[in-house]
């Protein structure tokens, strides 16, 4: 019967491993559920400034694609993962890099989303800390929804707000075009 047992464990402990992946210090699910939905990991990687990591990011989709404009425009449930690795990510550093973005993938028309960008923002309100993750969520039927180590902090409705803002890491000027291209499962 303890043999068994230790069995069980193993098992259960390897299982578990592999519902994981290891993207430099953090550690993102294969699967998340958002909206009622089930999403799969479609790639990931992190995101460095000046060979400093700075967090681990994934894209979840309900199916595999490597059509960055594709995904941007989908009317459906999709999540990017964001896991904070290092200290020298900010509340406002994160604020400025959210604006440089949205201003990156509207190509400077910032115009129709101004104020849904600055609501968006302040839903960021606390400090951030290592170690914490943000799920950036565009929920179908409901809208672009930020979550906070798992709880909802807010939501913007607006399919076109929702291209602008995966845009910051799937645009044709992403934030980051590595972490881009591991994003969308070239490794």
């Amino acid at each position: 019967m303890k043999k068994l047992s230790v069995l069980f464990f193993v098992l259960i402990s390897s299982m578990s491993v592999q519902a994981q992946i290891e993207v430099g210090d953090a550690v993102l699910p294969k699967t998340v559920q958002f909206n009622g939905e089930t999403l799969t990991i479609n790639g990931y990687g992190l995101r460095e400034k000046i060979f400093i990591d700075i967090y681990a990011g994934g894209l979840y989709l309900k199916q595999k694609s490597n059509n960055a404009s594709a995904i941007s425009k989908a009317d459906e449930t999709m999540a990017i993962k964001l896991h904070i690795v290092s200290g020298l990510m900010s509340r406002s550093k994160m604020a400025g890099a959210l604006r440089t973005g949205f201003e990156k993938s509207t190509n400077g028309n910032l115009q129709p989303y101004k104020e849904r960008i600055e609501k968006f923002i302040s839903f960021i309100k606390d400090e951030i800390e290592v170690d914490q993750v943000y799920d950036i969520v565009y929920e179908k039927g409901k809208g672009s929804v930020i979550y906070k180590d798992g709880k909802e902090k807010g939501y913007i409705t607006g399919l076109d707000f929702k291209e602008a803002l995966f845009g910051i890491w799937l645009g044709d000027k992403p934030a980051d075009k590595g972490l881009k291209k591991e994003m969308l499962g070239y490794y």
